[in-house]
Protein backbone atom coordinates (compact mmCIF):
# COMPACT_ATOMS: atom_id res chain seq x y z
CA UNK A 1 0.00 0.00 0.00
CA UNK A 2 1.53 3.27 -1.00
CA UNK A 3 2.60 5.58 1.97
CA UNK A 4 0.12 8.21 1.24
CA UNK A 5 -2.60 5.69 2.92
CA UNK A 6 -0.60 5.26 6.47
CA UNK A 7 -1.58 6.99 9.48
CA UNK A 8 1.88 9.11 9.82
CA UNK A 9 1.21 10.54 6.11
CA UNK A 10 -2.06 11.74 5.91
CA UNK A 11 -2.75 11.57 2.54
CA UNK A 12 -4.99 15.00 3.14
CA UNK A 13 -2.23 17.00 5.26
CA UNK A 14 -0.80 17.59 1.24
CA UNK A 15 -4.18 19.12 0.33
CA UNK A 16 -5.14 20.96 3.50
CA UNK A 17 -2.83 23.58 3.84
CA UNK A 18 -3.31 25.25 0.28
CA UNK A 19 -6.96 25.76 0.98
CA UNK A 20 -8.42 28.71 3.21
CA UNK A 21 -9.82 28.88 6.90
CA UNK A 22 -12.46 31.63 5.89
CA UNK A 23 -15.04 29.24 7.98
CA UNK A 24 -15.50 30.67 11.23
CA UNK A 25 -16.85 28.60 14.30
CA UNK A 26 -20.47 30.36 13.88
CA UNK A 27 -20.36 29.10 10.71
CA UNK A 28 -19.62 25.65 11.14
CA UNK A 29 -21.71 25.25 13.99
CA UNK A 30 -25.08 26.70 12.14
CA UNK A 31 -23.64 24.20 9.21
CA UNK A 32 -24.02 21.49 11.58
CA UNK A 33 -27.39 22.46 13.01
CA UNK A 34 -29.24 23.65 9.52
CA UNK A 35 -27.15 20.86 7.47
CA UNK A 36 -29.96 18.26 9.21
CA UNK A 37 -32.85 19.38 7.93
CA UNK A 38 -32.38 19.16 4.67
CA UNK A 39 -34.20 19.41 1.52
CA UNK A 40 -35.84 15.73 1.56
CA UNK A 41 -36.72 16.23 5.35
CA UNK A 42 -39.63 19.13 3.82
CA UNK A 43 -40.30 17.81 0.03
CA UNK A 44 -39.85 13.53 0.30
CA UNK A 45 -41.22 13.13 3.92
CA UNK A 46 -44.87 13.17 2.13
CA UNK A 47 -44.28 9.78 0.17
CA UNK A 48 -42.65 7.98 3.47
CA UNK A 49 -46.02 9.22 5.46
CA UNK A 50 -48.36 8.32 2.72
CA UNK A 51 -46.57 4.75 2.45
CA UNK A 52 -46.48 4.12 6.33
CA UNK A 53 -48.99 6.23 8.08
CA UNK A 54 -47.99 6.85 11.57
CA UNK A 55 -45.33 4.51 11.83
CA UNK A 56 -43.74 7.09 9.68
CA UNK A 57 -41.96 7.89 13.32
CA UNK A 58 -40.74 4.23 13.43
CA UNK A 59 -39.37 4.36 10.30
CA UNK A 60 -37.38 7.87 10.92
CA UNK A 61 -35.94 6.28 14.66
CA UNK A 62 -34.63 3.67 13.19
CA UNK A 63 -32.90 5.12 10.51
CA UNK A 64 -31.94 8.33 12.57
CA UNK A 65 -30.16 5.84 14.82
CA UNK A 66 -28.40 4.16 12.11
CA UNK A 67 -27.26 7.79 10.70
CA UNK A 68 -26.70 8.50 14.29
CA UNK A 69 -23.95 5.91 14.17
CA UNK A 70 -22.35 6.77 10.65
CA UNK A 71 -22.23 10.39 12.12
CA UNK A 72 -19.84 9.21 15.03
CA UNK A 73 -17.83 7.29 13.11
CA UNK A 74 -16.97 9.55 10.80
CA UNK A 75 -16.24 12.25 13.64
CA UNK A 76 -14.12 9.82 14.97
CA UNK A 77 -12.17 9.81 11.57
CA UNK A 78 -12.72 13.24 10.45
CA UNK A 79 -11.65 15.10 14.45
CA UNK A 80 -8.67 12.65 13.87
CA UNK A 81 -7.63 13.57 10.37
CA UNK A 82 -9.54 16.67 9.35
CA UNK A 83 -9.87 16.52 5.55
CA UNK A 84 -11.84 18.32 2.52
CA UNK A 85 -12.07 14.87 1.18
CA UNK A 86 -13.69 13.57 4.55
CA UNK A 87 -14.68 9.96 4.34
CA UNK A 88 -12.69 9.66 0.68
CA UNK A 89 -9.67 10.41 2.50
CA UNK A 90 -10.44 8.30 5.28
CA UNK A 91 -11.26 5.07 2.62
CA UNK A 92 -8.03 5.86 0.84
CA UNK A 93 -6.21 5.56 4.32
CA UNK A 94 -7.90 2.73 5.81
CA UNK A 95 -8.48 0.23 2.96
CA UNK A 96 -6.40 1.62 -0.28
CA UNK A 97 -6.67 4.46 -3.22
CA UNK A 98 -9.09 2.22 -5.10
CA UNK A 99 -11.54 2.59 -2.08
CA UNK A 100 -11.05 6.59 -1.98
CA UNK A 101 -11.35 6.75 -5.78
CA UNK A 102 -14.89 4.95 -5.85
CA UNK A 103 -16.42 6.44 -2.26
CA UNK A 104 -15.03 9.75 -3.74
CA UNK A 105 -16.12 10.02 -7.28
CA UNK A 106 -19.32 8.83 -6.69
CA UNK A 107 -20.11 11.07 -4.26
CA UNK A 108 -19.09 13.86 -6.51
CA UNK A 109 -21.28 12.69 -8.66
CA UNK A 110 -24.46 12.35 -6.06
CA UNK A 111 -24.11 15.55 -5.31
CA UNK A 112 -23.64 17.12 -9.33
CA UNK A 113 -27.01 15.17 -10.04
CA UNK A 114 -28.55 16.81 -6.56
CA UNK A 115 -27.61 20.45 -7.17
CA UNK A 116 -29.85 19.96 -10.23
CA UNK A 117 -32.48 17.97 -9.08
CA UNK A 118 -32.56 20.43 -5.83
CA UNK A 119 -32.66 23.55 -8.70
CA UNK A 120 -35.78 22.11 -10.06
CA UNK A 121 -37.06 21.80 -7.03
CA UNK A 122 -36.53 25.33 -6.25
CA UNK A 123 -37.63 26.74 -9.55
CA UNK A 124 -41.18 24.51 -9.29
CA UNK A 125 -42.16 26.71 -6.11
CA UNK A 126 -40.99 30.04 -7.85
CA UNK A 127 -42.81 29.21 -11.27
CA UNK A 128 -46.12 28.59 -9.01
CA UNK A 129 -45.62 31.69 -7.30
CA UNK A 130 -45.54 33.29 -10.73
CA UNK A 131 -47.01 31.42 -13.47
CA UNK A 132 -46.17 31.79 -16.81
CA UNK A 133 -42.33 32.04 -16.51
CA UNK A 134 -39.90 29.03 -17.53
CA UNK A 135 -38.64 26.43 -14.63
CA UNK A 136 -34.97 26.41 -16.34
CA UNK A 137 -34.69 29.93 -16.37
CA UNK A 138 -35.25 30.02 -12.67
CA UNK A 139 -32.87 27.30 -12.42
CA UNK A 140 -30.04 28.98 -14.71
CA UNK A 141 -30.35 32.10 -12.08
CA UNK A 142 -29.70 30.33 -9.16
CA UNK A 143 -26.90 28.19 -10.87
CA UNK A 144 -25.27 31.43 -11.18
CA UNK A 145 -25.92 32.99 -8.16
CA UNK A 146 -24.75 30.08 -5.92
CA UNK A 147 -21.45 29.55 -8.61
CA UNK A 148 -20.53 33.03 -8.03
CA UNK A 149 -21.15 32.63 -4.20
CA UNK A 150 -18.61 29.14 -4.23
CA UNK A 151 -16.37 30.50 -6.69
CA UNK A 152 -15.71 33.57 -4.00
CA UNK A 153 -14.18 33.16 -0.75
CA UNK A 154 -15.44 30.59 1.22
CA UNK A 155 -16.72 32.96 3.86
CA UNK A 156 -19.62 33.78 1.44
CA UNK A 157 -20.50 30.15 0.71
CA UNK A 158 -20.17 30.16 5.18
CA UNK A 159 -22.50 33.09 4.96
CA UNK A 160 -25.10 31.85 2.99
CA UNK A 161 -25.46 29.35 4.74
CA UNK A 162 -25.30 30.83 8.35
CA UNK A 163 -28.32 32.50 7.28
CA UNK A 164 -30.14 29.80 5.08
CA UNK A 165 -29.53 27.63 8.63
CA UNK A 166 -31.03 30.43 10.91
CA UNK A 167 -34.13 30.39 9.27
CA UNK A 168 -35.03 26.66 8.52
CA UNK A 169 -33.76 26.31 12.50
CA UNK A 170 -36.48 28.88 13.27
CA UNK A 171 -39.27 27.88 11.16
CA UNK A 172 -39.02 24.09 12.18
CA UNK A 173 -38.82 25.07 15.66
CA UNK A 174 -41.74 27.23 15.31
CA UNK A 175 -44.13 24.71 13.84
CA UNK A 176 -42.71 22.16 16.77
CA UNK A 177 -44.16 24.61 18.97
CA UNK A 178 -46.93 25.34 17.22
CA UNK A 179 -47.64 21.51 16.84
CA UNK A 180 -47.33 20.72 20.35
CA UNK A 181 -49.50 23.19 21.38
CA UNK A 182 -52.48 22.16 18.82
CA UNK A 183 -51.89 18.56 20.41
CA UNK A 184 -52.89 19.82 23.61
CA UNK A 185 -55.26 21.54 22.77
CA UNK A 186 -53.81 24.95 23.80
CA UNK A 187 -53.63 26.71 20.68
CA UNK A 188 -56.58 29.19 19.94
CA UNK A 189 -59.17 28.19 17.52
CA UNK A 190 -58.30 24.33 17.05
CA UNK A 191 -59.74 20.96 18.93
CA UNK A 192 -56.92 18.64 20.55
CA UNK A 193 -56.74 15.95 17.62
CA UNK A 194 -56.18 13.62 20.06
CA UNK A 195 -55.08 9.91 19.25
CA UNK A 196 -57.50 10.09 16.24
CA UNK A 197 -55.17 10.04 13.61
CA UNK A 198 -53.44 7.57 14.92
CA UNK A 199 -55.26 4.73 15.38
CA UNK A 200 -54.49 2.84 12.09
CA UNK A 201 -50.85 2.91 12.95
CA UNK A 202 -49.70 0.18 10.39
CA UNK A 203 -52.06 0.97 7.25
CA UNK A 204 -49.79 -1.08 5.03
CA UNK A 205 -48.41 -3.79 6.97
CA UNK A 206 -44.85 -4.22 7.11
CA UNK A 207 -44.41 -3.68 3.83
CA UNK A 208 -45.49 0.07 4.21
CA UNK A 209 -43.19 0.24 6.81
CA UNK A 210 -40.68 -0.47 4.77
CA UNK A 211 -40.75 1.91 1.80
CA UNK A 212 -41.40 4.47 4.97
CA UNK A 213 -37.85 3.43 5.80
CA UNK A 214 -35.92 3.69 3.35
CA UNK A 215 -37.72 6.88 2.20
CA UNK A 216 -36.52 8.20 5.64
CA UNK A 217 -33.12 6.90 5.33
CA UNK A 218 -32.88 9.04 2.16
CA UNK A 219 -33.76 12.05 3.66
CA UNK A 220 -30.91 12.38 5.75
CA UNK A 221 -28.34 12.61 2.73
CA UNK A 222 -26.33 15.98 3.21
CA UNK A 223 -25.27 15.27 6.89
CA UNK A 224 -21.72 14.73 5.64
CA UNK A 225 -21.02 18.40 4.37
CA UNK A 226 -20.00 19.66 8.07
CA UNK A 227 -17.03 17.26 7.80
CA UNK A 228 -15.90 18.30 4.36
CA UNK A 229 -16.78 22.16 5.40
CA UNK A 230 -14.29 21.41 8.62
CA UNK A 231 -11.06 21.16 6.92
CA UNK A 232 -12.04 24.92 5.97
CA UNK A 233 -12.57 26.62 9.58
CA UNK A 234 -10.72 27.96 12.24
CA UNK A 235 -10.39 24.75 14.02
CA UNK A 236 -11.30 22.11 12.58
CA UNK A 237 -10.61 19.14 15.16
CA UNK A 238 -13.15 21.66 17.83
CA UNK A 239 -16.03 22.09 14.97
CA UNK A 240 -15.98 18.57 14.11
CA UNK A 241 -16.60 17.46 17.46
CA UNK A 242 -19.09 19.50 18.45
CA UNK A 243 -21.19 18.46 14.97
CA UNK A 244 -21.31 15.13 16.07
CA UNK A 245 -21.78 14.87 20.12
CA UNK A 246 -25.22 17.48 19.12
CA UNK A 247 -26.27 15.03 16.15
CA UNK A 248 -28.49 12.97 18.23
CA UNK A 249 -30.51 15.24 19.43
CA UNK A 250 -30.86 17.35 16.64
CA UNK A 251 -32.06 14.33 14.48
CA UNK A 252 -34.25 13.29 17.17
CA UNK A 253 -35.70 17.02 17.57
CA UNK A 254 -36.08 17.88 14.14
CA UNK A 255 -36.97 14.86 12.02
CA UNK A 256 -38.27 12.10 14.77
CA UNK A 257 -39.81 14.95 16.70
CA UNK A 258 -41.83 16.83 13.22
CA UNK A 259 -43.04 13.59 11.62
CA UNK A 260 -44.54 12.53 15.15
CA UNK A 261 -46.34 16.30 15.08
CA UNK A 262 -47.29 15.99 11.33
CA UNK A 263 -48.77 12.55 11.89
CA UNK A 264 -50.69 13.39 15.18
CA UNK A 265 -52.24 16.54 13.75
CA UNK A 266 -53.02 15.73 9.72
CA UNK A 267 -54.35 11.93 8.99
CA UNK A 268 -51.93 9.87 6.95
CA UNK A 269 -53.68 9.48 3.93
CA UNK A 270 -54.73 13.31 3.12
CA UNK A 271 -54.63 13.68 -0.63
CA UNK A 272 -52.56 17.18 0.70
CA UNK A 273 -49.88 15.79 2.53
CA UNK A 274 -47.96 14.44 -0.90
CA UNK A 275 -49.59 17.40 -2.48
CA UNK A 276 -48.05 20.01 -0.36
CA UNK A 277 -45.95 18.53 1.87
CA UNK A 278 -46.95 17.17 4.94
CA UNK A 279 -45.46 20.41 7.13
CA UNK A 280 -47.62 22.94 4.83
CA UNK A 281 -50.51 20.58 4.75
CA UNK A 282 -50.07 20.42 8.69
CA UNK A 283 -50.10 24.09 8.94
CA UNK A 284 -53.43 24.43 6.40
CA UNK A 285 -55.04 21.74 8.92
CA UNK A 286 -54.21 24.60 12.03
CA UNK A 287 -55.63 27.31 9.79
CA UNK A 288 -53.45 29.64 10.61
CA UNK A 289 -53.65 32.18 8.01
CA UNK A 290 -50.70 32.70 5.44
CA UNK A 291 -48.35 30.12 7.41
CA UNK A 292 -48.95 27.17 4.31
CA UNK A 293 -47.43 29.85 2.27
CA UNK A 294 -44.75 31.11 4.80
CA UNK A 295 -43.34 27.10 4.93
CA UNK A 296 -43.25 27.02 1.01
CA UNK A 297 -40.60 29.65 1.54
CA UNK A 298 -39.18 27.41 4.12
CA UNK A 299 -38.75 24.59 1.72
CA UNK A 300 -37.50 26.96 -1.22
CA UNK A 301 -34.86 27.97 1.25
CA UNK A 302 -34.04 24.57 2.04
CA UNK A 303 -33.32 23.66 -1.29
CA UNK A 304 -31.70 26.31 -2.02
CA UNK A 305 -29.43 25.79 1.01
CA UNK A 306 -28.87 22.12 0.20
CA UNK A 307 -27.69 23.70 -3.39
CA UNK A 308 -25.64 25.69 -2.27
CA UNK A 309 -23.83 23.27 0.00
CA UNK A 310 -23.72 20.28 -2.15
CA UNK A 311 -21.92 22.95 -4.72
CA UNK A 312 -19.72 23.44 -1.97
CA UNK A 313 -19.32 20.13 -1.61
CA UNK A 314 -18.89 18.28 -4.59
CA UNK A 315 -16.07 21.36 -5.40
CA UNK A 316 -14.18 20.19 -2.05
CA UNK A 317 -14.55 16.41 -2.56
CA UNK A 318 -13.10 16.94 -6.14
CA UNK A 319 -10.16 18.80 -5.46
CA UNK A 320 -9.52 16.62 -2.65
CA UNK A 321 -9.41 13.58 -4.99
CA UNK A 322 -7.07 15.62 -7.51
CA UNK A 323 -4.36 16.81 -5.24
CA UNK A 324 -4.30 12.03 -4.20
CA UNK A 325 -3.26 11.72 -7.38
CA UNK A 326 -6.98 10.07 -8.13
CA UNK A 327 -8.52 12.96 -10.91
CA UNK A 328 -7.48 15.37 -13.68
CA UNK A 329 -5.02 18.16 -12.45
CA UNK A 330 -7.32 21.03 -13.72
CA UNK A 331 -9.85 19.86 -11.45
CA UNK A 332 -7.61 20.95 -8.89
CA UNK A 333 -6.36 24.47 -9.81
CA UNK A 334 -6.68 26.79 -6.50
CA UNK A 335 -7.32 30.30 -6.97
CA UNK A 336 -7.41 32.87 -3.66
CA UNK A 337 -7.51 29.37 -1.63
CA UNK A 338 -10.84 28.06 -3.93
CA UNK A 339 -10.79 25.48 -6.24
CA UNK A 340 -12.54 27.30 -8.58
CA UNK A 341 -12.32 25.29 -11.60
CA UNK A 342 -13.93 22.28 -9.96
CA UNK A 343 -16.87 24.59 -8.60
CA UNK A 344 -17.46 25.51 -12.63
CA UNK A 345 -17.67 22.28 -13.44
CA UNK A 346 -19.99 20.81 -10.67
CA UNK A 347 -22.19 23.54 -11.57
CA UNK A 348 -22.21 22.88 -15.58
CA UNK A 349 -22.72 19.22 -14.93
CA UNK A 350 -25.36 20.19 -12.34
CA UNK A 351 -27.16 22.11 -15.14
CA UNK A 352 -26.48 19.56 -17.92
CA UNK A 353 -28.54 17.28 -15.24
CA UNK A 354 -31.52 19.84 -15.49
CA UNK A 355 -31.34 20.02 -19.19
CA UNK A 356 -31.57 16.20 -19.24
CA UNK A 357 -34.90 15.98 -16.94
CA UNK A 358 -36.35 18.22 -20.34
CA UNK A 359 -34.52 16.70 -22.96
CA UNK A 360 -34.54 13.10 -22.07
CA UNK A 361 -36.39 12.76 -18.96
CA UNK A 362 -37.78 8.89 -19.66
CA UNK A 363 -34.45 7.23 -20.61
CA UNK A 364 -30.97 9.12 -19.74
CA UNK A 365 -32.10 11.38 -16.78
CA UNK A 366 -34.11 8.12 -15.55
CA UNK A 367 -30.85 6.29 -15.47
CA UNK A 368 -29.38 8.58 -13.63
CA UNK A 369 -31.53 9.05 -11.01
CA UNK A 370 -31.38 5.56 -10.52
CA UNK A 371 -27.72 5.43 -10.66
CA UNK A 372 -27.29 7.99 -7.76
CA UNK A 373 -30.13 6.29 -6.10
CA UNK A 374 -28.04 4.45 -3.58
CA UNK A 375 -24.98 5.94 -3.42
CA UNK A 376 -25.20 7.11 0.39
CA UNK A 377 -25.71 3.64 1.75
CA UNK A 378 -22.17 2.85 -0.53
CA UNK A 379 -20.87 5.90 1.35
CA UNK A 380 -21.62 4.57 4.92
CA UNK A 381 -20.78 1.22 4.27
CA UNK A 382 -17.16 3.22 3.35
CA UNK A 383 -17.25 4.71 6.14
CA UNK A 384 -18.26 1.95 8.44
CA UNK A 385 -15.29 -0.17 7.17
CA UNK A 386 -12.62 2.94 7.43
CA UNK A 387 -13.27 3.12 10.73
CA UNK A 388 -12.94 -0.22 11.66
CA UNK A 389 -9.57 -0.72 9.98
CA UNK A 390 -8.51 3.01 11.44
CA UNK A 391 -9.43 2.38 14.93
CA UNK A 392 -7.08 0.27 15.92
CA UNK A 393 -4.58 2.27 14.07
CA UNK A 394 -4.96 5.36 15.53
CA UNK A 395 -4.81 3.85 19.14
CA UNK A 396 -1.68 2.05 18.13
CA UNK A 397 0.31 5.28 16.73
CA UNK A 398 -1.40 8.81 17.42
CA UNK A 399 -4.40 8.38 20.37
CA UNK A 400 -4.02 11.23 21.13
CA UNK A 401 -6.05 11.88 17.67
CA UNK A 402 -9.05 10.39 19.44
CA UNK A 403 -11.02 13.16 20.13
CA UNK A 404 -14.13 12.06 19.97
CA UNK A 405 -14.50 8.26 20.24
CA UNK A 406 -17.14 5.78 18.86
CA UNK A 407 -19.43 4.71 20.93
CA UNK A 408 -18.97 0.48 22.45
CA UNK A 409 -16.53 0.07 19.41
CA UNK A 410 -16.51 -2.30 17.53
CA UNK A 411 -19.86 -3.98 18.45
CA UNK A 412 -21.65 -0.41 16.96
CA UNK A 413 -19.85 -0.40 14.08
CA UNK A 414 -20.87 -4.01 13.69
CA UNK A 415 -24.31 -3.14 14.37
CA UNK A 416 -24.52 -0.19 11.87
CA UNK A 417 -22.85 -2.63 9.15
CA UNK A 418 -25.67 -5.22 9.64
CA UNK A 419 -28.07 -2.43 9.64
CA UNK A 420 -26.65 -1.07 6.07
CA UNK A 421 -26.37 -5.06 4.70
CA UNK A 422 -30.44 -5.30 6.07
CA UNK A 423 -31.35 -1.99 4.10
CA UNK A 424 -30.04 -3.22 0.81
CA UNK A 425 -31.96 -6.49 1.44
CA UNK A 426 -34.93 -4.62 1.86
CA UNK A 427 -34.15 -2.07 -1.57
CA UNK A 428 -33.51 -5.37 -3.52
CA UNK A 429 -37.34 -6.69 -2.18
CA UNK A 430 -38.96 -3.11 -3.19
CA UNK A 431 -39.30 -2.98 -7.25
CA UNK A 432 -38.84 0.55 -7.50
CA UNK A 433 -35.73 0.44 -5.29
CA UNK A 434 -34.51 -2.69 -6.67
CA UNK A 435 -33.61 -1.03 -10.30
CA UNK A 436 -32.17 1.75 -8.03
CA UNK A 437 -29.60 -0.95 -5.72
CA UNK A 438 -28.06 -2.52 -9.37
CA UNK A 439 -27.16 0.39 -10.87
CA UNK A 440 -25.26 1.94 -8.27
CA UNK A 441 -23.99 -1.23 -7.65
CA UNK A 442 -22.62 -1.56 -11.22
CA UNK A 443 -21.41 2.52 -11.15
CA UNK A 444 -19.62 1.89 -7.50
CA UNK A 445 -17.81 -1.24 -9.11
CA UNK A 446 -16.91 0.24 -12.21
CA UNK A 447 -15.37 3.02 -10.53
CA UNK A 448 -13.09 0.46 -7.69
CA UNK A 449 -12.47 -1.33 -10.98
CA UNK A 450 -11.15 2.24 -12.33
CA UNK A 451 -9.51 3.09 -9.08
CA UNK A 452 -7.81 -0.12 -8.74
CA UNK A 453 -6.49 0.39 -12.12
CA UNK A 454 -5.69 3.55 -11.84
CA UNK A 455 -3.96 2.72 -8.35
CA UNK A 456 -1.57 -0.16 -10.04
CA UNK A 457 -0.72 1.94 -12.61
CA UNK A 458 1.00 4.57 -10.60
CA UNK A 459 2.86 1.90 -8.35
CA UNK A 460 4.10 0.58 -11.49
CA UNK A 461 5.58 3.69 -12.16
Amino acid sequence: MPSSTKTGTPPQQREGASLSHGLKQRHLSMIALGGVIGAGLFVGSGAGIAAAGPSIVIAYTVSGLLVMLVMRMLGEMSAAYPSSGSFSAHAERAIGPWAGFAAGWSFWILLCTAVGLEGIGAAHIVSGWLPGTPEWLWVALFMVVFCGTNLAAVKNFGEFEFWFAALKVGAISLFLVLGVLAIAGLLPGTDAPGASNLTDFLPHGSNGLIIGLLASVFAYGGLETVTIAAAESEDPVKGVASAVRTAMWRIALFYIGSMAVVVTLVPWDSEEVVAKGPYVAALDHLGIPGAGQLMNVVVLVALLSAMNANIYGSSRIAYSLVQRGQGPQALGRLSGGVPRTAVLVSCVLGFVCVLLSYWRPDDVFKWLLNMIGAVILVVWIFIAVSQLLLRRRIEREAPERLVVRMWAFPYLTWVALAGMVAIFVLMARQPDTRVQLYSTGAMTLALAATGYAWQRARAAR
